[in-house]
């Protein structure tokens, strides 16, 4: 049942699942979900403020989870772990923020916390009076007398993410180019002082079916590292549905995602970066791609993660972004995942998976290109159905057309 604007209801001191949903439909805004660390009303540093950016606080209470969409709904979650909330820290604010238009636009917007162990519902709030407003603080978990409390709040902000950020001590600043070498001081010049930290960036590109593509040159991602993160889920909540109709039912405990790359270089040199075979690459000389491990949960705020070395951009012809099932279930169905692009400079650039409705091992997300010298990153998002006998990779390879010659491994 929603709460009425201004109540509250105590919530247990346990790991919970905040989640901020909508309706979604042609010309709805997308919507992001965000947290901030209070200690008397402001946070302690920019560090204290978790969203699409900064995925996850130092203390690891808090994360971001990312999106999914079923069913003409969208979802995006924060993971709460109330025990991990440092002692200082009075107040989580749990917001949204509207990208693309104003929360008068978004249908059926609601906040929701659930006690992550038992699936329970705790506390609901429902938005129903939104205008012209580009960001909300929809509720907030705050300590009364030793114990937690969720209270619905529904202030809005005409200012957007930023306005809501700044409101509460955070430095915003807009993602800039790499700047130039600094000249060498005359030797009897002082040391420089420390630089102060970077401000928070909020910048950010969503790939959508209608918007596929973006120029990570014209968003200035041309220099240094570009992390490609996975993130899922697994959708607790359809297990039981799932196993009535004889569907394969996974659990983080054993469910393993291998994020893949093949790559093709400008001399012509093909290869496969994957846990496989070890074939981790290496960032610092060919094929400048490093898978950083093999994460067998993607229940971790880091899930699993791709670097590549911007710095030999030119290097690259182009770089398809996949992942693959190494066990745990047979298909992607029923799984919640995220993909980041990353880059050192210039704005991130993320989409979510659409739902899996074939039996598919083998995901294609998304397609690196060199177009003179320009970056292109393609959403593909692209569920394939591996014919029996043939491998994930060999599969992919044949509906990109790579022609790579396969041999079995394991890890």
């Amino acid at each position: 049942m929603s709460m009425p604007k201004g109540s509250n209801v105590a919530v247990p001191t346990a790991a919970l699942r905040v989640e901020l949903g909508r309706r979604t439909g042609p010309g709805v805004p997308d919507a992001d979900a965000s947290a901030l660390l209070l200690v008397s009303g402001k946070v302690r540093s920019d560090a204290d403020f978790v969203f699409y950016n900064q995925p996850a606080h130092s203390s690891g209470a808090v994360r971001h989870e990312g999106k999914s969409t079923a069913g003409g709904q969208v979802t995006d979650t924060l993971l709460v772990d109330l025990p991990r909330v440092e002692p200082e820290i009075e107040t989580v604010v749990l917001a949204a923020s509207a990208d693309g238009g104003s929360f008068g636009q978004v249908p059926g917007l609601y906040i929701r916390v659930v006690d992550d162990r038992s699936d329970t519902e705790v506390a609901r709030y429902d938005s129903d009076d939104a205008s012209v407003e580009t960001a909300f603080v929809l509720g907030e978990l705050y300590r009364r007398q030793g114990a937690w409390k969720f209270r619905a709040v529904g202030q809005g902000y005409s200012s957007g993410l930023e306005g809501l950020a700044t409101d509460f001590g955070i430095t915003v600043d807009e993602p800039q180019h790499a700047a130039p070498p600094a000249p060498l001081a005359p030797p009897a010049a002082p040391p420089a002082p420390a630089a102060p930290p970077a401000p928070v960036r909020l910048t950010k590109v969503t790939l959508t079916k209608e918007a596929p593509a973006v120029s990570l040159t014209k968003q200035g991602g041309t220099s240094g590292a570009l992390r490609v993160n996975l993130n899922w889920q697994v959708r607790k909540q359809f297990t039981g549905w799932a196993a009535k109709l004889g569907r394969p039912v996974a659990t983080h405990a054993d469910l393993d995602l291998d994020l893949c790359a093949l790559y093709e270089l400008s001399d012509g040199r093909k290869g496969v970066i994957q846990s496989l075979g070890n074939a981790f690459g290496a960032l610092h000389q060919p094929p400048y791609i490093h898978l950083d491990g093999d994460d067998r949960t993607g229940a971790t705020a880091s899930g699993e993660n791709l670097t590549v070395n911007l710095d030999h951009k030119d290097a690259f012809r182009r770089i398809l972004v996949f992942v693959t099932i190494y066990e745990g279930a047979r298909s992607f169905a029923d799984l919640h995942a995220t993909v980041t692009l990353q880059p050192q400079y210039g704005a991130a650039v993320d989409f979510s998976l659409d739902e899996c409705t074939v039996p598919s091992t083998v995901c294609a997300l998304a397609l690196i290109t060199n177009h003179n010298g320009d970056l292109v990153v393609q959403r593909e998002a692209r569920y394939l159905v591996p014919e029996r006998g043939v491998s994930p990779q060999r599969t992919v390879d044949h509906a990109y057309g790579w022609g790579m010659n396969w041999t079995p491994g394991r890890k």
